[in-house]
């Protein structure tokens, strides 16, 4: 009896100290705040091509304490900044979200709509209309939303970003609030009555303060330029520049540059934007008290400094390697930042970017590998002789944008004609035009299952009801955009290839080539935190990541 009675002690505080582990792990792991990073434009290679370039504390350190997904891609047509941000924090792609990109044009409507616009709701902060904006057109849930449930509202969640729809999306549907940068005259931090109808007193403070202003500045290469061997020649013809300046060259005087420059709006294009919209992260956290309490918080915060200076300048200048390099530094100090104000247990970062991009067709060309630039002119006008030759009339088609063809279903009918065989004339019609590498149909999206190739990616990007009848597929690295800077847009490897970092509370040290896909980053935050899964998530958690 004896003997029992011990066994049954012995077993009970073997499991009482389990459960009590388990219990202290939980809460160990548990971050007080995520801070999830999105780099606008960022490619897989700035990482590695800049790496020995950047200090201990930024990207460093999230490789060297974090976890680092080498082969992150994104997994759907088109790459574009909208559907980035909606995808990293929904955990799924364009097909069920519905923000299918940046503009589109809405079948209902009959008119282009943009992604975050929204003209149920007045601006905060400005009298521009720049602040009728909201997540409206966003038709599932963040991992920011599903914290929100789960904390019945106690965890907040902040947006922030440049851009108005990198601070919106991924703030979701339930963000306290979100906060974007009106430039132009005014050099302001603002948002709309969707969140709310006065702007907190931290953030009146921060606008009333001298910062935007302060980086008018010279902007000058944060080492010497000779030192940059990682990129190519400051004058060459591949770069833009700005109005009011011959070349583009360092040094740039920013102050002097302003006035043709939309004054304040000039500080998006330098690497002096990130290093804005850093302070005015910190000042969030501190004037919004997150990671304060036992109920996660969510910072969502996007850098789209880097996008305007990439479109600009491209890839492989010394504007872009720059740009990364103080970028860095802003994320050293934020990091310094959250370990005095949160502690360094205490939060987890993840970073990612929204898609990469091209290098400048011109440069590509000069190097002997193919590359070009797309004449949509001409398209056009051979489409519209198809049409009037097999249809007797262009109104059969709606809209032509983002390489998709819109029908309109009215005039098919009127006609007598079957809707999906007027959708494939046309798509044998365009596949024999002068750089088109493919093309599909809407029947074919919707009928057909693929599971590998750029096929698999159009279908992931694909949304019946906001996805035009007609896909079109470009040639490799052919675009449609000026013959200086960059752009992105394509389900290839330059602009689906972006870097995947981990960081922090509940996150293990590694490494890893297996391919993960962007949607995988929710379910995983979602784990991390114990919460429900976005309501259309796709993705699968990482758990080689999970400590």
């Amino acid at each position: 009896m004896k003997i029992r009675v011990v066994l049954f002690v012995i077993f009970l505080g073997i499991f009482c100290g389990s459960a009590q582990t388990d219990t202290n792990t939980d809460k160990k792991v548990k971050p007080k705040l995520v801070v999830g990073i999105v780099v606008d434009q960022m490619r897989y290679d700035y990482l590695t091509r800049f790496y020995h370039r950047y200090g201990e504390g930024g990207f460093k350190r999230m490789v060297n304490e974090g976890f680092n997904c080498k082969n992150n891609h994104f997994n759907y047509i088109p790459t574009y900044t909208g559907p980035g941000h909606a995808s990293v924090y929904t955990g799924t792609t364009p097909k069920y979200h519905g923000i299918i990109s940046n503009n589109w044009y809405d079948k209902e409507t009959k008119e282009t709509v943009y992604c975050a616009e929204d003209n149920s709701v007045e601006s905060v902060g400005t009298t521009s209309s720049s602040g009728k904006m909201s997540p409206r057109r966003m038709l599932t849930t963040t991992f920011a939303d599903e914290n929100r449930l789960f904390t019945q509202r106690r965890g907040k969640t902040i947006g922030i970003a440049i851009k108005d729809r990198g601070a919106i999306l991924p703030a979701g549907h339930t963000a306290n609030a979100a906060y974007w940068f009106q430039g132009k005259d005014e050099g302001k931090w603002i948002t709309s009555t969707y969140y709310m109808t006065e702007l907190p007193a931290w953030v009146k403070e921060f606008n009333a303060s001298d910062k935007a202003e302060s980086y008018l500045r010279v902007w000058d290469t944060y080492y010497p330029i000779e030192t940059y061997v990682e990129s190519g020649s400051d004058l060459n013809d591949f770069e833009g520049g700005f109005k009011g300046k011959a070349q583009a060259i360092f040094p740039y005087d920013l102050k002097q540059l302003a006035p043709e420059n939309r004054n304040f709006d000039i500080l998006k294009g330098t690497a002096f934007g990130n290093s804005l919209t850093t302070d005015f992260a910190m000042a969030a956290v501190i004037g919004e008290a997150l990671g304060k309490d036992n109920d996660t918080d969510v910072l969502a915060l996007s850098y789209s400094s880097t996008d305007y200076v990439g479109h600009n300048f491209g890839v492989n200048s010394k504007e872009v390697q720059d740009t990364y390099i103080r970028l860095d530094k802003d994320l050293e100090r934020f990091f310094k930042f959250l370990d005095d104000e949160i502690g360094a247990d205490n939060y987890t970062v993840f970073l990612t970017a929204d898609h990469g991009a091209v290098h400048v067709p011109a440069y590509l060309k000069s190097t002997g590998i193919p590359a070009g630039y797309l004449n949509y002119d001409s398209r056009k006008e051979q489409f519209q002789k198809f049409l009037l030759d097999n249809y007797g009339t262009t109104d059969i088609v709606e809209d032509v944008s983002n390489d998709q063809v819109f029908l309109n279903r009215s005039v098919v009918k009127s006609l007598g004609l079957n809707l999906h065989e007027v959708e494939q004339a046309i798509a044998d019609e365009q596949l024999s035009y002068p750089n088109i590498a493919k093309v599909y149909t809407a029947t074919t999206m919707a009928t057909t299952s693929f599971t590998e190739g750029i096929e698999a990616l159009l279908q992931n990007g694909f949304n019946q009801k906001r996805s035009g009848n007609v896909i079109i597929v470009n040639d490799v690295a052919h675009i449609a955009y000026g013959r200086t800077g960059s752009t992105h847009g394509s389900g290839l490897n330059y602009d689906t290839h972006v870097p995947l970092l981990f960081f922090g509370a509940g996150i293990k040290h590694g490494e890893t080539l297996k391919k993960t896909v962007i949607p995988d980053i929710a379910p995983t935050i979602s784990a991390l935190l114990g919460t429900s899964f976005p309501n259309g998530s796709t993705g699968q958690p990482l758990e080689f990541v999970l400590d």
